[in-house]
Order: structure tokens, then C-alpha cells, then sequence
């Protein structure tokens, strides 16, 4: 990934979303030619020159201090996970030019698969930065089946999401499936641009998904630690999940997620009954078997 084209796509992105009126600016006569704030006005918000400021938006982060940083996040009206992608941002372009990439730890260790398994009433995964389920339990391997009868491994959630006509059965809200994940996958280029297998993927769904082009141009980027979620599984049907996600301290890149349903829910009976299709077809043999490096 280029950090330059990154970060000025980025800033410009969200200067554009930002209208004077929500940044609290008198605005005189109606002939604005863009359709946000201007960069004389985010310079004037943040504190800094305009030279400055347009520098910046030219993706020069290089010696830019936290101060600016934080100037811009309150200019711009950034949430977390966009000032968390700024910092990202930034900190690559102050790295040394001699810094190593960041490696990603891709085959689980045994007692995290132990772990895995001890989770008997809930979906479980572990997966990397670029959506790729790394390691699974029994219910996540069912839960998640349709996306194992794609050859490629590991499987990956956005080429399901992408590619696979049936992602749009299982996600009931298929719009917000897709933006979550674009925007996941966002979020991990700015925190690890030098990941060659992101940058694989990307470049394949944007060739081959008009709608993960549309949404890679946006550079919506989010955090997606806790919640929940809605499937419809092609056995039993549909499912509300809660959910919540944690980064391995001693693998890092890798996140563990984890998929409780509501206790005394129609979803915990649903839960059930995969459980035992799982065992059945052996599902969770399939995932293991196939798991990618």
C-alpha cells in the first residue's frame, strides 16, 4: 500500500464529509465548489498554516507531531477508529526506511486451538488483519461452512462477502456486512501497509466487485470489538449473535472472536441444533483439514 496516496485520500475523504455548518462557520453567498469543509478552513480549525495543513493532505505525515494529529482529529470531527487510522497512518510514515514490516503470525499455536476448543456453547475464530479464519472451533466451523466449499484457504470473509452469491442469503443486512468489512480491511492497511497478502486481496476484489471497489474508494475505516450480529444459516435458519473480539497478546495481528447467543434465546436452541449437525457432517474435520498456512 502507498502510506502518501493513503493518507492524502484519507484527509481529503474526510474534509469532504464535514460541512461548514457542522464544523460551526458562518458561510457568506451560496458558490462553494466543494462539497465540504475547504482546506484554508480545517487549517484554520486545527491551528496550522494553510501550507502546512495542504501539505499534510498531500500525504506528507512525515515529522508531524501528536498535537497536529490530535488538531486534525477534532478539525476533521474524526471518531475513534479514524483517529486510530490517522496515528496508524502517520506512525508509518515516521518509521525508518529501514524499519521491517510487521510479521503476522499465521498458524495458530496449539494452546489458543485449545482454547478454541473448550468454547463449546458459542462460534469461535481466530483471524488475521485480512479476514482470513486461521483457526476455528466446532460451532464456528459450522456456522460458517459455505465459506469452506471455496478452494482458496485460508478461507477469508470478504471473499465470501464479495464473491459468493450466497453471502447475501447469510447476511441478512448484506449492505451493512459489506461496509463493515471494507471498512475492517481499511483499517488494517493503515496499521500494516506493508502486508503483501492484503494487498493481493484487495487488488483481486477490486478487479472482480464493482461493490468492493465503491466501498475501498470511500476509506471508511471502524473499530469491531463488540455487538451484534445477524446470520440465516442454510440448516437452521436465523440467528442473533452477540459478539465480541480480542487481540492476542502474544500473536499479534491475529483476533480472537467469539459468538454467545442470549441465554434462554430462539438463537441458543439454534445453537444446539448446529452443534449437532456440525458433529454429523463433520464440519469442524473440514475446517483443519483445509486450513491455510
Amino acid at each position: 500500500m502507498d502510506n502518501r496516496l493513503e493518507a492524502r485520500e484519507f484527509l481529503a475523504s474526510r474534509r469532504a464529509k464535514i460541512t461548514p455548518e457542522q464544523a460551526g462557520l458562518t458561510v457568506f453567498g451560496g458558490n462553494r465548489r466543494v462539497p465540504g469543509l475547504r482546506r484554508e478552513e480545517v487549517a484554520m480549525l486545527a491551528g496550522v498554516s494553510v501550507d502546512y495543513y495542504t501539505r499534510l493532505e498531500r500525504g506528507n505525515l512525515g515529522g508531524v507531531s501528536d498535537s497536529v494529529l490530535e488538531a486534525l482529529v477534532r478539525a476533521l470531527q474524526l471518531d475513534e477508529a479514524e483517529r486510530d487510522h490517522l496515528f496508524d497512518l502517520a506512525r508509518v510514515a515516521n518509521a525508518s526506511s529501514r524499519a521491517k514490516p510487521r510479521a503476522v503470525r499465521q498458524r495458530v499455536r496449539p494452546s489458543v486451538q485449545f482454547m478454541l476448543d473448550a468454547i463449546t456453547g458459542a462460534p469461535a475464530f481466530v483471524r488475521n488483519g485480512r479476514m482470513d479464519i486461521l483457526a476455528t472451533n466446532r460451532l464456528g466451523a459450522a456456522l460458517y461452512s459455505q465459506l469452506y466449499t471455496d478452494p482458496v484457504r485460508p478461507a477469508n470473509h470478504s471473499r465470501f462477502i464479495f464473491l459468493d452469491p450466497r453471502a447475501r442469503d447469510f447476511y441478512p443486512d448484506w449492505n451493512l456486512a459489506a461496509n463493515n468489512n471494507v471498512a475492517i480491511l481499511r483499517t488494517e492497511s493503515g496499521r500494516n501497509p506493508y502486508d503483501k497478502g492484503l494487498a493481493d486481496l484487495v487488488g483481486e476484489l477490486s478487479m472482480r466487485s464493482d461493490e468492493f471497489r465503491t466501498r475501498w474508494a470511500a476509506h471508511n475505516v471502524r473499530r469491531h470489538y463488540s455487538g451484534n450480529k445477524k446470520f440465516h444459516h442454510p440448516v437452521v435458519g436465523d440467528l442473533e449473535l452477540l459478539y465480541e473480539a480480542m487481540e492476542l497478546a502474544e500473536d499479534p495481528g491475529l483476533t480472537l472472536t467469539v459468538y454467545p447467543a442470549e441465554p434462554g434465546s430462539k438463537s441458543e436452541e439454534s445453537l444446539r441444533l448446529l452443534a449437532s449437525w456440525a458433529a454429523t457432517e463433520r464440519i469442524e474435520d473440514l475446517a483443519r483439514a483445509t486450513a491455510g498456512e
